[in-house]
């Protein structure tokens, strides 16, 4: 080792490695003035030598320093860490720069600080080692920033991700723990959780917070627990009470945030009033806080309480500009929240008011149903179904789906289904029923147009699946315009999914319907269903009938049991709604059903009258035998005057009396008001009056006219 590298002692008598010989307290000098922390080590890792900056900077003084390695003198800081780092870089001759750390030191012990350190080995001549030196940058501003833009950067990955108010407000709690508040507490007004928009108002008695998140870095969100040590008096879920004078109170009424460094209730008069909330403040060691209104296009909708405990930085200025940044885009994604569960709430109560709310008394079928909404992102669809009586004991069962999904959907599934109604009372075919509803939703587009401008075609490709069951027969007719196939299970249990002409979807227009008949026994079960409930994002068809059809084994289980294994079989909240029908087939007995064939002769229509009053006498309905035979006395009379060939006289004792008269004619009897000169013209008028209700239904070979009128109860 050359002599201008031999150690010398400094002025202290402690070993120093600096290689400036004579020159040693010139250099010194030089170097102590540098605006950055600088210090030498020997191979023992002891300091040897440092700048004025860094002694200043870590608050120990020289003396204490010289000699002693870092972990000796600053166990704030990560020692044990930064000096593995400077062994590495003595061992390897490879310079480390800017490694970073963080720490706390003499010079400011109450604060966090980030440094910056670069690490070079000192070699004589020869390249032997002599020891190290290091720089020290504090760079804390500069690491406060990029964690600032982390979280900044955290708040679009983890806020929002549901449109959930709740969640959302959680999600604000949980973004911001641990790394800018120790507790974080969001509340917000009431009607902001139904989706309504809080009324402007001054804040009073009346105003009413709910607590929707917490968090806390000692125990997560503390949704049930209560002790002494609970930063929060209300659990989430409850009414989080407002003081008038508190900052809440404050951030409410204008809309600004408020900053308290030292929460302190010797100097803070809001707090001292609150006992409640400064005995907690004492008891768990809050010691600052901040107050950020959540406002949203003007609105305040609530408020989030940013707590420090364990940390012992207090808030700054910097963490509230953060912290409002936060709230502010948080607060975003709780109206867009807000307005969807509004919007939800709206088509979901239009939806339901659109739907049966019971369905009607008939016998031909044992009936019932399921609605099962989409998941909450997907919000409320168009799936519907119905129950409607038709004339001669026969019931009609329908399913319909609208695409899309919202408030249009929801009208859209309203009209269709009030046209099916009014073209059901009509007693149309099945087939002809669709023709006609598809006309209608033609007619619903060209009204509304197809250009862009949000106008609403949701009506446009919807599916329907009408079906009609006569418990005299036990036919069923069905006809269907691009919805899945209905499944029909027999008495044995054996499944059975329809083979019916496909049919296009409603709308397209220019392609016919057509109709299947089957005969289905006794005790049969036939179900409706819409497509929500087989198709999924994750699975295809065939595998969502497989489920269905083994979803329907053992037919004879009550229909409630029923219905509830078929939805097991789904997901709990589908991509898409879900309408289910299930009914079970009975059948009208010979006991309750006679018919006549009579000759087109006015001689028999007394005979007629005869008929049906010795078969009212045998079921016990003498009491309506009178106006029985009135009917039939001008429904035969009309049909023989009217009709060419055979007509057909048939009762069906149901819950109420069945008169119908068939013929061989299509053409259509019309009420209407006689004049005082007419002779004849009174007839069906007379039926009218007589009658609960009647009508026409046609046939591919005439037509039946029927009446209905009510039967005593028989006690």
């Amino acid at each position: 080792m050359s002599a201008s590298h031999t150690p010398n002692d400094d002025d202290a008598g402690n070993p120093s490695i600096m290689p400036w010989g004579a020159d040693r307290a010139l250099w010194g000098h030089l170097l102590g003035q540098a605006p950055i922390g600088m210090a030498v080590v020997d191979l023992e890792l002891r300091c040897v030598w440092l700048n004025d900056t860094l002694e200043r900077n870590g608050g120990i003084p020289r003396a204490q320093r010289l000699g002693k390695r870092l972990s000796d003198v600053l166990p704030g800081l990560p020692a044990d860490l930064i000096e593995a780092r400077m062994q590495l870089v003595l061992d390897s001759g490879t310079p480390l720069i800017d490694h970073e750390y963080q720490g706390r030191t003499a010079a400011d012990p109450t604060h966090l600080h980030a440094y910056s350190t670069s690490f070079f080995r000192l070699e004589d001549i020869d390249g032997s080692a002599l020891g190290l030196c290091y720089i020290v940058v504090d760079v804390t501003d500069r690491w406060r920033a990029r964690q600032r833009l982390a979280l900044l950067s955290d708040i679009g990955a983890r806020i929002g991700t549901t449109l959930d108010v709740t969640r959302t407000a959680q999600e604000l709690a949980d973004v911001a723990v641990p790394d800018l508040a120790d507790f974080i507490a969001v509340d917000l007004l009431e009607p902001v959780l139904d989706g309504i928009e809080p009324a402007p108002g001054p804040v009073g008695s009346n105003t009413v917070l709910r607590r929707v998140g917490q968090r806390s870095v000692e125990r997560g969100r503390h949704g049930d627990l209560r002790d002494d040590l609970y930063e929060s008096i209300a659990r989430t879920g409850e009414r989080a009470s407002v003081v008038p004078s508190s900052p809440a109170a404050r951030c409410l009424a204008d809309g600004k945030a408020i900053l308290e460094p030292v929460l302190d209730p010797a100097i803070l008069p809001w707090l001292a009033d609150d006992g409640e909330s400064s005995d907690r403040t004492r008891a768990v060691g809050l010691h600052s806080m901040m107050v950020v209104p959540i406002q949203a296009r003007g609105t305040v909708l609530g408020v989030t309480h940013f707590f420090r405990r364990g940390t012992p930085d207090p808030f700054e200025s910097d963490d509230l500009i953060l912290a409002e940044e936060f709230v502010s885009r948080a607060a975003v994604c709780i109206d867009n929240a807000r307005r969807f569960t509004h919007e939800h709430a709206a088509a979901l109560t239009l939806q339901r008011s659109l739907l049966p709310h019971g369905l009607p008394a008939q016998t031909a079928v044992e009936v019932t149903s399921r609605y099962l909404p989409a998941d909450d992102r997907t919000g409320v669809g168009g799936d519907w179904y119905d129950v409607i009586p038709l004339s001669g004991a026969r019931v009609a069962l329908v399913v319909g789906d609208v695409a899309g999904h919202g408030l249009h959907a929801a009208a859209t599934m309203g009209r269709l289904r009030s046209a099916v109604q009014t073209l059901a009372d009509l007693d149309m075919s099945p087939d002809e029923l669709l023709a006609h509803l598809d006309d209608l939703v033609i007619r619903f587009v060209d009204e509304q147009g197809t250009g862009e401008g949000g106008v609403d075609t949701t009506a446009l490709g919807a599916s329907c699946l009408y079906a009609v069951y006569d418990p005299v027969s036990r036919m069923c007719t069905l006809a269907r315009a691009g919805h899945p196939p209905p499944a029909v299970v027999r008495p044995g249990g054996e499944v059975e999914f329809l083979d019916l002409p496909a049919g296009p979807p409603l709308g397209l227009g220019g392609l016919p319907f057509e109709f299947a008949e089957y005969e289905l026994p006794e005790g049969s079960l036939l179900v409706l269903y819409t497509d929500g409930l087989i198709e999924t994002r994750d699975r295809d068809v065939d595998t969502g009938l497989d489920r269905l059809r083994a979803s329907l084994a053992r037919p004879e289980r009550p229909l409630d049991e029923i219905c509830r294994s078929v939805l097991d079989s789904v997901d709990s909240t589908p991509a898409d709604d879900v309408a289910l029908l299930v009914a079970r087939t009975r059948t009208l007995d010979s006991s309750r059903v006679v018919s006549w064939d009579l000759p087109a002769d006015p001689a028999f229509v007394a005979e007629a009258r005869d008929l049906a009053g010795r078969q009212l006498t045998e079921w016990g309905l003498d009491d309506i035998a009178f106006t029985t035979e009135l009917v039939v006395s001008e429904l035969v009379t009309n049909a023989i005057r009217y009709a060419d060939g055979p007509i057909r006289l048939r009762l069906i004792r149901d819950d109420t009396l069945i008169c119908e008269v068939t013929d061989a004619t299509s053409t259509s009897p019309r009420m209407r008001h006689a004049r005082t000169s007419d002779e004849g013209g009174r007839g069906l008028f007379l039926v009218a009056q007589f009658t609960q209700r009647w009508g026409t239904r046609y046939t591919t070979t005439g037509k039946t006219i029927w009446t209905e009128q009510t039967l005593t109860p028989a006690w």
